[in-house]
C-alpha cells in the first residue's frame, strides 16, 4: 500500500474547476441544507471520512442540528425527524449510491418526483451523482479529515 497517493484535485485542477462549476449550478436549484444532508448520507454510505467531516461541518454552518446529523446513518428509522421531502431525497440518495443491477426503483423515483419538479429532481440526481464521484476520488486518494 502506498504511503501517499495522488490527490486528483491538485494534479488536474482543471477537472476540479469544472466539477466546482457543476456544483454551483446544482446549488442554485436546491436548498443548501437538503443538499448537505444528501451529501452527508452518500458519504456515510461510501465510507468517505473526509467528505463526512466536510459536509457535517458545512451543515452545522448552515444551521443544521446535531441531532439530525447524528441520525443520518439511521434516517429510515428516525420517524418525525426528517420531512417527507428530505426522506424522499435521502431514499433516492440511498438507491443511487447503492445502485445494483436493478437501478433505482420506481417507488423511490416516484416519491422523489412527488416532491421535486423536473428541474429540481434533475439537480438532485446530479448532486447525488457528483457526491458519489467526489467520495470515490477522496477514498481512492486516501484523503482524511484533519483533527480539529
Amino acid at each position: 500500500m502506498a504511503d501517499t497517493r495522488v490527490v486528483w484535485s491538485k494534479k488536474v485542477p482543471e477537472i476540479y474547476g469544472k466539477l466546482d462549476e457543476i456544483d454551483k449550478i446544482i446549488a442554485g436549484r436546491l436548498d443548501t441544507t437538503l443538499l448537505e444532508l444528501v451529501k452527508l448520507r452518500a458519504s456515510v454510505l461510501n465510507g468517505c471520512a473526509f467528505c463526512v467531516d466536510l459536509h457535517t461541518r458545512r451543515a452545522l454552518q448552515e444551521g443544521e442540528t446535531q441531532q439530525r446529523l447524528f441520525l443520518i446513518p439511521t434516517w429510515v428509522e428516525a420517524e418525525g425527524i426528517f420531512s417527507d421531502v428530505e426522506r424522499a431525497a435521502l431514499a433516492l440518495t440511498d438507491e443511487m449510491t447503492r445502485m445494483g443491477e436493478h437501478g433505482v426503483s420506481d417507488e423511490v423515483y416516484d416519491a422523489a418526483a412527488e416532491h421535486f419538479d423536473d428541474e429540481r429532481l434533475a439537480a438532485l440526481m446530479s448532486a447525488i451523482a457528483m457526491i458519489n464521484l467526489y467520495n470515490r476520488l477522496a477514498v481512492t486518494s486516501h484523503l482524511h479529515p484533519r483533527r480539529r
